[in-house]
């Protein structure tokens, strides 16, 4: 601990992976509910091109559609300060080169707590083809899928094409390592799949091609670990797009940028669903292995055997006052700010290392 009668707390964000805006937009709505009174705050950015520096976390007014950026001209951040100054980070880092381990290895090896999952749950959790498998051997339903490694793309792409086809149209085509449907395409018709497989490629070389969940509804459950650690599941919420907007699913721009979206929280399902969704929400939890929090997304399909099937688990979700995984909890009878407290808490009483 530091010598300071407050406890000091990195909230480091933005990162290089196409989320970054998404992070600096959470960051700046965390960093604004945390009890000064009790901790002080070290706004830490990452650039777009990695470079660590001293942030404030405040923007101007941001023109419509558009989201903040981490300053490039701001002072450098030395990693060393994590270890030598630091009680505990809170990483709002969402996608590659943040999400998926690789700040939970650093924090790690600096022996600094931290927020959120380990390295091997955040890793898992980032790659979707891993995660499918994880949910496959825990007996959680799912959509067919298929995986194209760089190799085969590269050197065989008949045969992944091939391999594809048998999914049926429509299927979504997914850059492996992404979030926030950064790279997604939506194909109707097979003439555009190679072009779906290369804009995907350009964030990921490693893709996975989903088929399409029939008649669905996006429906979603937050996962958070009470102060002893036992995982609790949120009330459930619906994504619901506007008709009238153009998107043909629930993409970036519907989630981020235009306000076509909206998070209906109780979603309109039958109880017995209800429950359904919140004890799959917790068995995904557990079976990745996650700590601290997650989201745990779904589709409802019209298929006559109810339709329930697992989409992803998020590590570190959206989290600004609006998103899902706050609103859930909201919903749920625990506020933003005691969110944020209870997550703090529960780094600040975890080990690091082997646990």
């Amino acid at each position: 601990m530091t010598g300071s009668k407050r406890v000091r707390v990195a909230v480091v964000f933005g990162g290089r992976s196409s989320e970054h805006g998404v992070s600096c937009l959470t960051a700046r709505e965390v960093m604004a509910v945390i009890d000064r009174d009790r901790y002080e705050v070290l706004p830490v950015g990452i650039t777009p091109d990695g470079r660590w520096v001293e942030e404030t976390g405040e923007w101007d007014d941001l023109a419509p559609g558009t989201l903040p950026q981490v300053r490039v001209d701001r002072p450098a951040f030395s990693w060393d300060r994590l270890r030598d100054e630091v009680d505990v980070v809170f990483p709002l880092l969402h996608g590659p080169w943040g999400e998926d381990g690789t700040i939970q290895g650093l924090l790690e090896m600096a022996d600094v707590p931290y927020v959120g999952a380990g390295v091997l749950a955040s890793a898992a959790a980032m790659d979707k083809p891993f995660t499918k498998t994880v949910f496959s051997a825990a007996g959680l339903p799912q959509l067919p899928y298929v995986t194209v490694l760089p190799w085969e793309w590269e050197a065989n792409p008949g045969r992944a094409i091939d391999r594809i086809h048998a999914l049926g149209l429509p299927v979504f085509v997914k850059p492996a390592r992404a979030g926030s449907s950064s790279g997604v395409t939506m194909v109707n018709d097979w003439a555009y799949l190679e072009d779906a497989v290369e804009a995907a490629r350009k964030l990921d070389p490693k893709i996975v091609v989903e088929a399409a969940a029939h008649g669905k509804r996006e429906v979603e459950c937050a996962v958070v670990q009470d102060l002893d650690g036992m995982p609790v599941a949120s009330e459930v919420g619906e994504i619901v797009v506007d008709e009238s907007a153009s998107h043909d699913y629930y993409d970036f721009s519907a989630k981020y940028l235009d306000g076509s979206s909206q998070n209906v929280i109780p979603a309109d399902i039958d109880p017995t669903t209800r429950e359904r969704i919140r004890a799959y929400a917790l068995q995904a939890f557990d079976a990745i292995g996650c700590e601290g929090l997650a989201r745990v997304d779904f589709f409802l399909t019209d298929s006559a055997d109810g339709g329930l099937v697992i989409n992803e688990i998020n590590t570190m979700p959206g989290f600004t006052p609006f998103s899902m995984f706050p609103k859930a909890w909201e919903a749920s009878g625990l506020a933003y700010a005691d969110l944020v407290e209870r997550l703090l808490q529960l780094a600040l009483k975890r080990p690091t290392g082997l646990r």
